[in-house]
């Protein structure tokens, strides 16, 4: 089971997250967004990772940004990984190629499979489902529909993400059988501030869930 822990925006909370045994570190460069940062920050604390001996997979976290844009700052910050959370057509991320993967906020199943089919993947994670919220593109806190979740799985490796936290996450892991678990509100002590017993109880939980 792969752990996204999303919207990393300190060094301190970078090696927490590695310390509890994260497997993808998320960077977020939505403005409007509480975990938002700089490019310059990112490139920072990954630069400090690498210095650490630490080499996670890193996402950047995009919204209707131009491909030229993204680019720019995944090469400077030396990103894996593209998500793109914003309302993008299925030609933008093509442009991106196989590094970007797609956040989808269905409110119905047939939603979920028309997502599928104009964005999956042919290698995992084929989408990140999250939950449907009026004007968020993510990290509201909002409970993803874990039905939805659980028919889209059977088709295809995704990232669950949408209201998970250390209480709810290996129920949701029994409930849908996800590829991957994406968290970030749900292991924070304020919004932007991620809590390292938090981050711990989350990953133990989600182990725990899959022996």
């Amino acid at each position: 089971m792969n752990i996204k822990i999303c919207g990393i925006t300190t060094l301190e909370q970078a090696l927490a997250a590695m310390d509890a045994g994260a497997d993808l570190l998320g960077f977020n460069f939505y403005p409007p967004s509480p975990r938002a940062i700089s490019p310059k920050t990112c490139a920072r604390i990954i630069r400090g990772l690498h210095e650490a001996g630490r080499r996670p997979q890193t996402v950047g976290v995009f919204v209707n940004m131009p491909v030229a844009e993204m680019r720019v700052i995944m090469s400077a910050c030396r990103l894996d990984w593209a998500q793109l959370s914003g309302d993008e057509p299925p030609g933008q991320m093509r442009q991106l190629g196989e590094i970007a993967f797609k956040a989808v906020r269905p409110a119905t199943l047939n939603e979920a499979l028309a997502a599928l089919d104009a964005y999956g993947r042919a290698s995992p994670p084929a989408l990140l489902l999250d939950a449907r919220a009026p004007k968020s593109y993510g990290g509201s806190g909002h409970l993803a529909n874990w039905d939805i979740a659980r028919d889209l799985a059977r088709r295809a490796p995704i990232f669950l993400a949408g209201g998970l936290t250390p209480d709810n996450v290996a129920d949701a892991i029994r409930a849908v059988q996800p590829w991957g678990v994406d968290v970030a509100s749900g292991v924070e002590s304020a919004p932007g501030v991620k809590d390292p017993a938090r981050m711990a109880a989350f990953v133990r939980a989600v182990r725990t869930a899959t022996l």
